[in-house]
């Protein structure tokens, strides 16, 4: 089966470089770790103090290493109305908690923080340890660090690599990156993106070109490595006119592509989904990137993903 579909200009979405971190930079790179945490065996009346002296609007709720629960300047409040100082925050604390892995990137946080309209998120190691805290103030100060390094960065290192086409004679010249895929190495997740966008910026890319590049690569990079157990090949081929990509795999296909290509559709498994992956939203992101994606899949076979961007 097979899917088609040019991509007109209005539909493109315009990605930022603020829009591109986030799916760059981890959570564990961003969040804090200096945590100030409560015991569910305190009162209300000990968390105001911590609450004021922190200056502080919430905190985790710890026992055992492990996180219990989420106490609130809004749970506190609620306790001093009704005369309940001397309550013990195990009675008053949320233990339906939402949580974020500090391997995961920003980008679930954010969407976290948008779907629950929550101001904080508890973070963990994949051994269920809380190891920090993450905040929206945690995101804004972290994409801007990251983007003042970048940029004194590329002030130091800047060389004239976007000659590289010129100072070549042929009747068409163009440069191959490949770069495997590992399956199920969450880890690595990203890695590939991350090293053709600075190959791109080091060869003069337009940096919009550059930013629908990079995020449409991390999807196609997750998708193999959530999907597939043997892993795959991202290559890019970057010619002066246009850059290409295309992602191969040797998994177990993909059944319907018309539906996988619904945005929310998703056949990752369950234990994909709770280590917050899999949210059905590649493919549509991917295609929302590009001029144009071409998607073939064989079931028991593999699949070919290619996705093509014109350089202006």
């Amino acid at each position: 089966m097979s899917a088609t579909e040019p991509i007109s200009e209005e539909r493109r979405a315009e990605i930022t470089r603020i829009q591109e971190l986030i799916y760059e930079l981890k959570i564990g790179q961003i969040m804090t770790r200096k945590l100030i945490a409560m015991s569910p065996e305190q009162t209300m009346a000990e968390l105001k103090d911590v609450l004021r002296i922190n200056r502080i609007s919430g905190a985790p709720v710890v026992e055992g290493g492990k996180l219990a629960g989420v106490i609130s300047i809004e749970d506190l409040i609620k306790a001093l109305e009704s005369g309940e100082k001397e309550a013990r925050i195990r009675d008053k604390m949320a233990t339906n908690v939402q949580t974020v892995y500090q391997d995961e990137s920003v980008v679930s946080a954010v969407n976290r923080f948008a779907q629950f309209g929550y101001g904080r998120l508890p973070v963990l190691d994949r051994s269920g340890e809380l190891v920090g805290i993450v905040t929206q103030g945690d995101v804004v100060r972290g994409l801007l660090k990251r983007m003042q390094i970048e940029y004194q960065e590329e002030e130091i290192h800047r060389y004239r690599a976007s000659h590289i086409f010129e100072d070549i004679v042929s009747d068409q010249t163009g440069l191959i990156l490949r770069y495997r895929v590992k399956a199920k190495d969450f880890v690595s997740g990203g890695e590939a993106s991350s090293k053709l966008k600075r190959a791109l910026g080091r060869l003069g890319a337009p940096p919009q070109v550059a930013r629908r590049v990079a995020i449409a690569t991390y999807e196609a990079e997750m998708n193999i490595i959530i999907h597939t157990d043997k892993g795959g090949e991202i290559i890019a081929e970057i010619m002066p006119e246009r850059i290409r990509i295309v992602a191969t795999d040797s998994g177990p296909g993909i059944p319907d592509v018309e539906q996988a290509m619904q945005p929310g559709y998703s056949t990752a498994p369950d234990w994909i989904r709770e280590l917050g992956f899999g949210a059905g939203m590649g493919l549509s992101n991917i295609q929302a990137c590009a001029d144009k994606m071409t998607l073939n899949s064989t079931m028991g076979v593999g699949s070919r993903l290619e996705i093509v961007f014109q350089v202006k």
